[in-house]
């Protein structure tokens, strides 16, 4: 039924009024569904390019479907970041020549190699920085050139429910009709850029496929490989047609126009700002609210340009409100990155007027499909977790005080008005401004907004989020505190003084939610200290060295 609404959205569409079917993709087990169903719908090609792709159960199933696709004549080309992107040179010499209708090829390869090992990491960061740290970071699944997904979500377990101890709060918009022909567009233009390499002129792939004077066998492609038992349920819902309209027929909403922006490969070769579509559009629709903007964004930390663009709009007469829905340091998955956040909290709150509202590591109500995480239990969820970052880094989730099955946020969305919608792969940093390609998809219709906004606020309330607020003052040389904490932003000296501007709030029994300057406020929430939850000191004390000594970083984290 999926690839059905991009038919009925073609056929229904004029140049001059153009129509979608959008599907909001809140959950990791309905956004897994709508995939794997897609894929076995296709009839002519699909185009998958993705950050990050694991070779665990998600990465195993929707590649065994992409085989069997090719297999039954859809033309399947896939292209990845080769940083993360199944980054096994025997996996990739086996899909070099796994079937003529599919290709595999790697954007940015280290030294020509798929696998970047721990010298070369280190190497391509002293001999050239500026390429090896410019990312495709753009995810789309789109078929037959009618039908796409785009959003947050790479190809790994944990965006999708399935992580042991840690998942993702993630989105995707699913979008049939016309706009995917800008998809497509965008796709090719990566495909063919010349930074996409084919996996088999990789080094270490081709040593692999000269060594086995052929094309080597890999366990994943054993068709007798045992699946385990989530996989093949999983696999069973999405061959379901009417399973999966029950599912997500109620998601879909009939809407008219849709916009797609997306950086262009050329981004990566030049100061030009020609090919950054996604940033430019993100700052025209941020300048254009009226009312209220509502932002969801795992890292919260601005380019300078964006900074600027918060401080005029409260500079307005009538400045709209602008809720701001992030992680905190107990949910987050990058603590560099919030580290940067935290040292900015002053200019946030007092300079651009955010009402803040950091994500809990245990929400209340989650859209996280529990009983479908493959959790062992809490013993498992209190083990330390390592390499866990969303771009696979070392820095990963902070130990916490008390066991669960932990959630990050990682969803990018953004809210104008009640009017449009934005939902995509931009986290609205400086990395994405500058380094990271991107893209994301625009919805003009006020149902679609509406329900965005919902989504997002369920995320921002009490149960599911702390409060970022003021300090009450203290009792002495509050003039004095907050000058101080305003220079320390600026300077690369230890945050020595011992009252932070900013605290995190939980909402007390019995009172309704409410947020600055409303004199109910400090009446009604608990001051829970900076880092609630958070139950390592090392970690505490390294993030207020970072937020000290960081200000450099900001614009590579």
């Amino acid at each position: 039924p999926l690839l059905d609404l991009g038919e009925q959205a073609m056929a229904a569409s004029t140049p001059e009024a153009p129509r979608h079917h959008v599907t909001l993709l809140d959950r990791g087990q309905d956004a897994l569904i709508a995939r794997v169903h897609l894929i076995r719908a296709a009839r002519r090609s699909i185009d998958l390019q993705s950050f990050i792709y694991d070779t665990d159960d998600t990465g195993a199933l929707v590649l065994e479907e992409l085989l069997a696709a090719a297999r039954r004549g859809v033309k399947v080309r896939v292209l990845l970041d080769q940083l993360y992107g199944l980054p096994d040179p025997n996996l990739q010499a086996a899909l070099a020549g796994a079937h003529p209708n599919f290709e595999l090829r790697l954007y940015n390869p280290t030294f020509n190699e798929a696998r970047t090992q721990s010298l070369q990491y280190a190497a391509g960061i002293l001999c050239c920085f500026r390429k090896f740290n410019r990312r495709m970071h753009t995810k789309l699944l789109l078929v037959d050139g009618t039908v796409g997904i785009t959003g947050g979500r790479n190809i790994q377990d944990r965006y999708f429910d399935w992580g042991e101890g840690y998942n993702y709060r993630d989105r995707d918009i699913l979008v049939a009709g016309p706009v995917a022909r800008a998809m497509e567009a965008n796709f090719e233009a990566f495909w063919s850029f010349e930074r996409s390499r084919p996996a088999h002129t990789l080094k270490d792939v081709a040593r692999r496929l000269v060594r086995a004077g052929g094309v080597p066998a890999h366990r994943l492609l054993d068709p007798a490989r045992e699946r385990p038992p989530r996989v093949l349920a999983m696999a069973a819902i999405a061959a379901d047609g009417a399973a999966v309209h029950e599912r997500l027929a109620p998601l879909t909403l009939s809407v008219g126009r849709v916009d797609f922006f997306a950086d262009l490969p050329e981004k990566h070769t030049g100061e030009t700002t020609a090919h950054e579509d996604a940033s430019r559009a993100m700052r025209d629709l941020v300048a254009s609210t009226e009312r209220e903007l509502v932002l969801q964004t795992p890292y919260l930390v601005l380019s300078r340009p964006a900074r600027q663009l918060f401080r005029e709009l409260q500079r307005r007469e009538r400045a709209p409100v602008v809720e701001v829905s992030t992680n905190s340091l107990a949910a987050t998955d990058a603590f560099p990155v919030y580290a940067m956040s935290h040292k900015y909290k002053r200019m946030y709150l007092r300079e651009m007027g955010f009402r803040i509202h950091e994500y809990k590591p245990y929400p209340t109500d989650a859209p996280i499909d529990v009983a479908a995480t493959g959790a062992l239990g809490p013993e498992r969820a209190m083990l330390p977790i390592f390499g866990s970052g969303s771009a696979g880094s070392a820095s990963g989730p902070v130990p916490l005080k008390r066991a669960g099955i932990r959630v990050g946020l990682h969803a990018k969305s953004m809210v104008l008005d009640d009017r449009v919608g934005v939902v995509g792969s931009h986290n609205f940093d400086p990395r994405s401004d500058n380094l990271n390609t991107e893209s994301m998809v625009v919805v003009h219709d006020r149902q679609f907004a509406g329900a965005l906004r919902a989504s997002i606020q369920r995320d921002m309330a009490p149960e599911n989020a702390w409060m970022v607020a003021r300090q009450e003052k203290p009792p002495v040389f509050s003039g004095l505190n907050y000058s101080l904490g305003k220079v320390s932003e600026k300077l690369p000296i230890f945050d020595l003084w011992p009252f932070p501007y900013a605290s995190s709030f939980e909402l007390k029994p019995g009172c309704n939610p409410t947020a600055p300057p409303d004199p109910a406020f400090y009446r009604c929430y608990e001051d829970v200290g900076a880092f609630p939850e958070v139950d390592l000191p090392l970690k505490t004390v390294y993030t207020r060295i970072l937020t000290a000594f960081g200000a450099g970083l900001v614009p590579i984290l």
